[in-house]
């Protein structure tokens, strides 16, 4: 099943569909309305997160269904931090699980590689969010199908860049064989072109497609309005 996905994402765009807790777009009927305008956009998947949406995704839309979960405090391992958060998005539909696969301990106690191998056995794929080199090293040896730079800045470590990490990505094509994906700050279509020339298989954006509070946040912040 890794091959023929790969095909289909290698050059492409994956777009996040999501909204944070709080956020009026955060409704299930509306998050899966921006799934189907990322496909006529063109997406090549989409990313989406919970169960109930990623359900409501896949019977609304003929695309790759990448699910992740996020669950528990913001300082701690948060996307898909167990293996039950897991089997429950492959119990929904996903083709793919995306998972937290940083250093940090996940709440059931499980190791990610104990993850990795819960969500294969029920027949979907693993994308491992990871921060940093080592973490992809580690997560592409405990199986990972795609490593996704997607938590990079968002733990403990150096400040958070600005931009999209393009070295991260490029580090990690070099040092592993596991398909590399490039997410995280990318708010601009020559940074995505960027990514891929950096050599990231596929990319994901976000905010900068689907996230009118933050985009006009950026716009009332940039006109300094009260």
């Amino acid at each position: 099943m890794t091959a023929p996905l790969t095909d289909a994402l290698t050059g492409q765009l994956i777009v996040s569909c999501q909204a944070p807790d709080g956020d009026p777009m955060r409704h299930p009927d509306t998050l899966v309305r921006m799934t189907r305008a990322a496909q006529a956009g063109g997406a090549a998947a989409v990313r989406v997160n919970g169960p109930e949406v990623v359900a409501a995704t896949v019977a609304t839309i003929d695309l790759p269904v990448i699910a992740l979960w996020k669950d528990g405090a913001e300082s701690g391992v948060r996307i898909t931090p167990t293996v039950r958060h897991a089997l429950a998005l492959v119990d929904a539909g996903a083709a793919v699980v995306a998972a937290d696969a940083t250093a940090r301990p996940r709440p059931d106690g499980s190791t990610f590689a104990e993850l990795v191998g819960a969500v294969h056995a029920a027949g979907a794929l693993v994308m491992a969010d990871v921060s940093n080199l080592v973490e992809g090293r580690e997560a592409a040896s405990a199986g990972a199908d795609f490593v996704s730079t997607t938590l990079s800045g968002y733990v403990p470590g150096p400040p958070r860049a600005a931009g999209p990490d393009l070295d991260l990505v490029a580090d990690l094509a070099a040092a592993i064989r596991t398909p590399v994906v490039a997410e995280g700050r990318i708010a601009t279509p020559a940074q995505a072109a960027e990514a891929l020339a950096a050599g990231a298989l596929a990319v994901v954006v976000g905010t900068a497609i689907t996230s009118p509070t933050a985009l006009t946040r950026s716009f009332t912040e940039a006109l300094g309005c009260p």
